[in-house]
């Protein structure tokens, strides 16, 4: 495993460009090739819908021509994984391809809520509108934290459990 795909809402962040920079470097230090799916190349004249097309077909190639994903799980936007992100870890488990997610804290999905959202939980197991909240003790939603590694941490993290497992 030498390349990587660096899932995450990283890319709307202000800083977005130099933070990819710097997680592309991170990866270097631990021998690893990563890809940082930023298009700062598409015309700025460019219909927003052809702009969509052209960056969802160049990060399903990127996602190919990958070993593995390394994905940031952590809540973007509430109490819930980027959606984009989601997909791109969906596609990688379809296509084979081992994804390692990493989230800032411990603790199941609904502790986690709990403790980040509380304004989103309402009494017991179920949110705010009376939808139950899962609870499988894992840290995501099962269709993610079962096919995923999940570490807690940052992307170091995720890279020493990539490390660690290379080297078993």
């Amino acid at each position: 495993m030498h390349r990587l795909y660096l899932a995450g809402p990283d890319v709307f962040r202000p800083d977005a460009t130099d933070h990819g920079r710097r997680l592309v470097a991170l990866c270097a230090e631990y021998g690893f090739e990563a890809v940082f799916p930023l298009d700062t190349s598409l015309p700025r004249d460019l219909p927003p819908q052809e702009a969509a097309g052209r960056i969802y077909r160049a990060n399903i190639a990127h996602i190919e021509r990958c070993d593995a994903v390394l994905a940031n799980l952590d809540f973007f936007r509430g109490p819930e994984p980027d959606s984009g992100t989601c997909f791109e870890v969906g596609y990688a488990v379809a296509r084979g391809k081992p994804v390692v997610a990493y989230v800032p804290e411990h603790g199941s999905l609904a502790e986690r809520i709990r403790r980040r959202h509380p304004h989103a939980v309402g009494t017991g197991l179920v949110d705010a509108a009376g939808w139950e909240l899962e609870e499988f003790g894992l840290p995501l939603n099962l269709m993610l934290g079962v096919p995923c590694r999940v570490v807690v941490g940052d992307l170091r993290a995720a890279l020493e459990r990539v490390r660690s497992e290379q080297a078993t």
